[in-house]
């Protein structure tokens, strides 16, 4: 039996698995988010504990003979956080979670003083976590002067599983503090942020043992002192899940924003796209993610707006054989790649008269799915082939989004059979690769295809030149934007 622990924003997510990976048990915690002042985000690291307490317990309750068989323990969690711990591991303060943009005047500042983009691969950007520790420097220095570790969400609660301070490759990455080439800290980058080596926890990759659980767990769980596994941050973890190891094929995660996901042999930055590089979960191996900010939510915008639940709204895009007569941009919380414009804004174009709500519901779709191609030009650009993906998220149910997406991005989508390929389950996968010492495909499987959405060539010829006007509009919009402001 293996455990995956996933940590994720609003809740935690506790699944046991089998040897073959078939689930045993699903437990659930939820969370809540802090925002004390507009733009920021944080949570009580101590209710992460109650929430695993929780998860854990219920498993417990339900399956003790399939839990008295545990082998190991995988970790996976929301990224960029920044867990500020003093000399006896007592939190300092809440954390500040990845959607929190308070950090934002610190990006150029840090920028100037070190290469991040070249040894960190990514943008300085406020959701990651070295700008949060400027913030913290700038602005709470007795916070700061006291801190003596800087941990990751996931990697806290590890400690609270182990003792041990300890992230992993993948997480590690988003940080901004790691050498993404190199696989290790980067002393150049944590001093432009005021920081040291000794601040940082120790690295493992994300299939290797991070430690063991702690013998008082193991007494009250009734539970051996299994292996806790390096794990992977939640979109790394995702990828281990469903076997995206290698490049060619990713996941394309159509949620409340959205991820174009790749893997890749190499470390191949494209910061000029703002694309995001990181280390992979296992060994020798990298990842590429195009990242938009409102996927779903732009239909979830849509249904507030008329007051029509979404899947009414969806239901009113039928076989579609033509684009929209209107052209959407989807930038209703700013964008990531390939624009990295937090002060981006959305727009509908080209409305007349007779348009009627169909039309809008299918142009908040191909927006969507324009954005999603960006970013698989932005991948490309870095020299990542991808060809098709897994088709995962909220948004994966609408076939007829799935028909818009393949044929604007020219990506073949993969539907899997039914099943929870989540990032809970990536983290049961490492966790029986760190008991077993295998990293093979026997381990990170691949799941079964239940149907394939190919791009439509009239569609996508059509879409084609609808791309080339929502290309032409981001820019045309910004600037008169700016004047109205």
């Amino acid at each position: 039996m293996y455990l995956g622990l996933d940590l994720g924003t609003s809740g935690i997510k506790a699944m046991l698995v089998d040897e073959s990976f078939a689930t045993v048990g699903v437990a659930h915690a939820a969370l809540t988010v802090s925002r004390p002042h507009p733009g920021w985000s944080e949570q009580a690291p101590a209710d992460w504990i109650a929430g695993a307490e929780a998860a854990i317990a219920t498993l417990l309750r339900e399956h003790p003979a399939a839990m008295a068989r545990l082998q190991a323990i995988g970790l996976s969690g929301h990224m960029h956080g920044a867990t500020l711990l003093d000399g006896a591991d007592h939190v300092l303060r809440p954390c500040i979670l990845w959607n929190d943009g308070r950090s934002g005047p610190q990006c150029a500042e840090l920028t100037a003083r070190a290469d991040f983009h070249g040894i960190a691969g990514n943008l300085v950007m406020a959701g990651f976590t070295a700008p949060k520790l400027l913030w913290v420097a700038q602005n709470e220095p007795e916070i700061f002067a006291r801190t003596a570790k800087v941990l990751l969400p996931k990697d806290y609660l590890r400690l609270w599983l182990t003792g041990e301070h300890v992230a992993e490759m993948s997480d590690a990455a988003g940080t901004l503090w790691l050498d993404v080439g190199k696989r290790d800290w980067s002393d150049a980058l944590l001093a432009a942020t005021g920081l040291t080596r000794a601040q940082m926890p120790r690295l493992v990759e994300g299939s290797e043992v991070s430690g063991h659980l702690r013998a008082e767990l193991a007494e009250r769980w009734g539970i051996p002192c299994v292996p806790v596994a390096g794990g992977g941050g939640d979109n790394a973890a995702t990828a281990c899940g469903m076997g995206v190891m290698t490049p060619g094929t990713g996941f394309l995660s159509l949620g409340t924003s959205g991820v174009l996901f790749a893997a890749t042999e190499a470390y191949a930055p494209n910061t000029g796209d703002a694309v995001h590089t990181f280390c992979h979960a296992v060994p020798d191996t990298w990842h590429q993610m195009g990242v938009i900010l409102s996927a779903t939510d732009s239909m979830s915008w849509l249904s507030e707006i008329t007051g029509k639940p979404v899947p009414e709204l969806a239901g009113l895009v039928g076989a579609v054989t033509a684009p929209s007569p209107v052209l959407f941009l989807p930038y209703l919380s700013g964008e990531r790649t390939p624009l990295n414009d937090p002060d981006a804004t959305g727009a509908f174009l080209g409305l007349r008269r007779a348009t009627g709500l169909a039309d809008l519901a299918q142009a908040a779709m191909e927006g969507v799915a324009m954005a999603f191609a960006d970013c698989v030009h932005a991948l490309r650009k870095a020299g990542t082939p991808i060809e098709a993906a897994y088709a995962v998220g909220g948004g994966a149910r609408s076939r007829a989004w799935l028909r818009i997406m393949a044929s604007a991005t020219g990506l073949t989508l993969l539907e899997p059979e039914d099943g929870d390929f989540g990032a809970a389950f990536g983290a049961a996968k490492l966790a029986a690769a760190c008991a077993t010492g295998d990293t093979s495909d026997r381990i990170f499987a691949r799941p079964a295809i239940r149907a394939e959405v190919v791009p439509d060539p009239e569609l996508a010829a059509a879409y084609a030149k609808k791309y080339e006007a929502h290309h032409a509009a981001y820019p045309r919009l910004r600037d008169l934007t700016a004047l109205g402001a």
